[in-house]
């Protein structure tokens, strides 16, 4: 048992659960650290045939994200904390993604940041009703990273690029109909889904058998709450600046193309940048490895940078949700600006 998550074998089962719930669950370098022991030892154990990511039950939220004040205390400092903890977590997310066995995370409840890099590169994702999805970084002056520029712009459409650049929330159905789940069924049948996971006999086709559990108790999805905006999403966040971005959902001449405007022009103007670029680069790159590593190369420089400071001590500790972005607009801040994130870290890179 180590602190914040119960990692265990029952059965055929690798079983994490997360039980950090004073903090909703979010992740420290403890829990990461136990979790990715506990996968790279379970991909060539031939007693776990499947691997169960949940939640505590009775407590609320799947997972909030990580630990953003020990990564802003530590990025005030001399940042060893939080390279530390990135460099686990997104070892932990590559594990994960490379993992030879079915991996269900069931995903009920407040899904955001770190708890979707535990769950989003699994192959079965299980949304209910609860399940509130956001990456919400650029709001804070981080970016959305645990592989969020290798799933977010897979999700087609630009519905990556939006969510990543907006931080707009999916809630139930909608989780499953974006693809960020796999399968959506009400939380009431949650309990039952557990009981029959923990009866089946997984030693023969672990993937069939955990293909049926789902069939039998998972729900179709009717079209989003967003359908009637994902042309103008398809359209106007195909751009590859975000001033382009923004000009073209002010021209749309619709409220909720002013709305969406707005709400970029409101988050840190740098981030903002630094995300889609982020997520063009993750689109093009080869491998999962490849991507992490440039998300690495972000997050080393990031923790350290004046608007995750501010975002922080603006949304977090003082709460007067009125950061002093710096550059203030979109306008202001250069390519020369962004890419310092991207460069090399030598002999510091992410190594898997």
């Amino acid at each position: 048992m180590s602190v914040g998550v119960h990692v265990r074998i029952e059965g055929q089962i690798g079983r994490v659960t997360l039980a950090r719930p004073e903090a909703l669950h979010a992740l420290n370098t403890g829990m990461c650290a136990a979790i990715l022991e506990a996968l790279t030892a379970w991909a060539s154990d031939p007693q776990v045939c499947l691997v169960w990511i949940d939640h505590e039950a009775g407590t609320r939220g799947f997972c909030a994200g990580g630990d953003i004040r020990m990564l802003a205390e530590s990025g005030a400092g001399d940042a060893s904390e939080a390279r530390g903890f990135f460099r686990t977590e997104y070892r932990m997310n590559a594990v994960l993604k490379a993992f030879p066995k079915p991996v269900i995370a069931v995903i009920d409840g407040v899904t955001m940041g770190g708890g979707v890099g535990l769950s989003v590169h699994g192959s079965h994702r299980v949304a209910t009703e609860r399940t509130l999805f956001a990456m919400p970084e650029t709001g804070i002056g981080l970016f959305p990273d645990v592989g969020g520029g290798w799933f977010l712009p897979r999700l087609g459409d630009q519905l990556g690029t939006w969510l990543a650049l907006t931080g707009a929330r999916l809630k139930g159905a909608d989780v499953a109909a974006a693809g960020v789940a796999t399968h959506f069924l009400p939380s009431e049948l949650v309990p039952a889904l557990a009981k029959q996971l923990e009866a089946a006999d997984f030693s023969v086709d672990p993937r069939g058998m955990l293909d049926e559990i789902l069939r039998g108790l998972t729900h179709t999805v009717a079209a989003p709450s967003y359908a009637a905006v994902a042309g103008t999403i398809a359209r106007c966040f195909a751009f590859d600046t975000a001033e382009e971005i923004v000009a073209a959902l002010e021209a749309d001449g619709s409220d909720w193309g002013k709305a969406e405007a707005a709400t970029i022009r409101a988050k840190s103007p740098e981030t903002v940048k630094v995300a889609l670029r982020q997520l063009r680069e993750g689109a093009r790159a080869a491998t999962f490895e490849e991507n992490m590593r440039m998300e690495f190369r972000i997050g080393w420089r990031k923790v350290q940078s004046h608007d995750f400071r501010e975002g922080v001590r603006a949304v977090i500790i003082d709460k007067d949700n009125a950061p002093a972005w710096s550059p203030a607009r979109l306008e202001d801040v250069s390519e020369a600006d962004v890419g310092k994130y991207f460069a090399s870290l030598g002999e510091n890179e992410l190594t898997f």
